[in-house]
């Protein structure tokens, strides 16, 4: 047991491998149970983070923890400073990379926890893959500037040198980064998400995926349209399903034969007709111009229901009983006319007035 190896006696190594396993062990030991405890709990509740915790703590490397006995065993040892270094170096680089594992992980069950309520909100399906992409990228850069850190690598020049690799690839895939950003933006601000019927310039469909570069949108007529990012953000865009109510102005004109007593009965049949129609708010009605062939009435309500199907009918509906109250008092629309008056000269004056009558209609057609 005296017998010396490596300056320590074979007591002094066993002592320290039995610390090894003995902290290997409990620390094990102590992670199982904290999972057990911490599943337990999550199969009671319907929080996340409790699910986020396990997942994290379950990807614990049973090898990090036998460094992190070798290293508590070694503190039982006589060491050159070399071996109590490279000791010291392999126990932290092991615990950033389970620090980075459990991020990682954590991220990933994130995510999944996410994605699990799909149909209850959509909108944060893109916006958790982009930021779950973005930070675990940065986790492992960080981590791994920390490693070569901690190896004793001047990182300051490696930190600058890729500052300046940066600044030339992003000036390369500028166009492929600003989409990226556009990305970002559309995921926090969240103008429209998955779903939404937007309007863009003069294309419309529903929103079926944002992605890191480019948004596809299902059109009306079946196809699908794709936009990039940037230019999308760039363009003016209508969100259809984050309207509250429909504002609806419609005009119509009368003849001008229609006598002044009727004329200002119509205001007042046209209110009872649109407040008469269900999820309707009547705004106003007003005989708004008097033109050379008719008068001009314009009404303004508001409909108190997005679906579109829900407007037609009701607009329809309100055009069926303006008609018939337009039958009924006897007023007709007015129509597109133009009167052509024909003068006769005293040549046209001796013919018979059959032959003008007749080359006037002609004239009027050809007019």
């Amino acid at each position: 047991m005296e017998y010396v190896i490596l300056k320590n006696p074979v007591a002094d190594w066993l002592v320290a491998l039995a610390v090894v396993a003995a902290v290997a062990a409990g620390l094990d030991a102590v992670k199982s149970i904290l999972a057990r405890r911490l599943a337990a709990l999550a199969a009671r509740t319907d929080a996340k983070w409790d699910d986020i915790a396990v997942a994290a703590l379950r990807s614990t490397k049973l090898l990090v923890l036998v460094i992190v006995g070798i290293y508590a065993g070694a503190s039982f040892l006589v060491l050159s400073d070399k071996a109590q270094l490279f000791i010291g170096r392999v126990t932290i680089t092991a615990m950033l990379f389970q620090v980075a594992i459990w991020g990682d992980r954590a991220l990933r069950a994130w995510l999944l926890a996410t994605r699990a309520q799909r149909n209850e909100d959509p909108d944060r399906i893109t916006s958790s893959a982009a930021i779950t992409f973005l930070v675990r990228v940065a986790l492992w850069a960080v981590v791994a500037l920390m490693v070569l850190d901690n190896l004793g690598v001047n990182i300051t020049t490696l930190v600058a040198s890729l500052g300046i690799g940066g600044i030339a690839i992003a000036l390369a895939v500028q166009s492929i980064l600003g989409d990226l950003f556009a990305s970002l933006s559309i995921v926090l601000d969240k103008p429209f998400v998955v779903g939404d019927f937007i309007i863009v310039d003069k294309m419309l469909g529903t929103v079926e995926k944002i992605g890191l570069k480019t948004t596809r949108v299902r059109s009306l007529s079946g196809e699908q349209i794709v936009f990039s990012n940037n230019d999308l953000l760039k363009s003016r865009i209508q969100n259809l399903r984050r309207m509250e109510s429909r504002r609806v102005v419609f005009q119509f004109a009368v003849s001008h034969q229609t006598p002044a007593p009727v004329l200002r009965e119509l205001s007042e049949m046209i209110k009872e007709i649109v407040s008469a129609q269900p999820q309707v708010r009547f705004d106003r009605a007003h005989l708004n111009s008097i033109a050379a062939p008719s008068f001009n009435y314009e009404t303004v309500y508001y409909v108190d229901n997005t679906d579109y199907a829900v407007y037609m009918t009701t607009q329809q509906e309100i055009y069926l009983a303006i008609l018939a109250g337009l039958e009924a008092r006897g007023v007709s629309l007015a129509l597109p006319m133009q009167t052509v008056h024909l003068a006769r000269g005293p040549a046209q004056a001796e013919q018979p007035v059959e032959q003008a009558a007749w080359t006037g209609e002609d004239d009027a057609k050809a007019t």
